[in-house]
């Protein structure tokens, strides 16, 4: 498959449903970028507070128009509600790389199996739509709670960039790369993670 920025393309199953990011999304979110501001301290460039979430959409959907960033937002079936958004970036189509990320849910959705869901449609499509051959994944090196949820869907630590970018508070933050290649969904995250999957669904 040729992927076309310009596509809307729209990603789902039972529990979820992730389709591009607009700028009228903005009203969906508002309550997550106001009220939960703990979710965005890891990381600078977040959408705490209104003028920040106004920011982080358009840059998003400028990214989008640029051909570097393919931007979700993120919609539970189960609530009934749009929870939060995420995005392939760093996306070298050519080298047949891209990278996921950008991740975020409303405080309710995390620990869910939400994000197990999101997950394994946007790797599915990667991996067997746009026909990559490496996704990567990355966070800050101090937020346990993202790198083991990457850890747990089969991201393998490939290590650690130095002082390379800030949190929300301005401090200099090492970064964590982890990644999955190809053949590893094929013979084990795929298997893997429909498990996992399956298992949040049954209780």
């Amino acid at each position: 498959m040729k992927f076309n920025f310009k596509e809307k393309y729209i990603l789902e199953n039972e529990i979820v449903r992730l389709q591009p990011l607009e700028i009228l999304d903005f009203e969906f979110l508002l309550e997550y970028s106001e009220n939960e501001p703990e979710i965005w301290r890891f990381n600078a460039n977040g959408a705490s507070g209104k003028d920040n979430l106004e920011k982080y959409i358009a840059n998003a959907i400028k990214n989008r128009e640029n051909e570097k960033d393919y931007p979700f937002i993120v919609f539970d079936k189960r609530e009934n509600k749009y929870v939060g958004s995420t995005r392939f970036y760093e996306m070298q189509l050519l080298n047949k790389t891209l990278d996921l990320g950008y991740t975020w849910y409303g405080k309710k959705s995390q620990g869910t199996g939400l994000n197990k869901n999101c997950k394994y449609l946007m790797l599915e499509f990667a991996f067997e739509k746009m026909e990559m051959e490496r996704v990567g994944f990355g966070a800050n090196s101090k937020n346990e709670r993202s790198i083991n949820a990457m850890k747990s869907i089969g991201c393998k630590v490939e290590g650690i960039i130095r002082n390379c970018s800030t949190d929300a508070s301005g401090e200099r933050i090492d970064a964590i790369k982890l990644s999955i290649l190809k053949n590893e969904w094929d013979e084990s995250v795929k298997i893997h993670l429909k498990k996992q999957i399956a298992n949040f669904a049954s209780h």
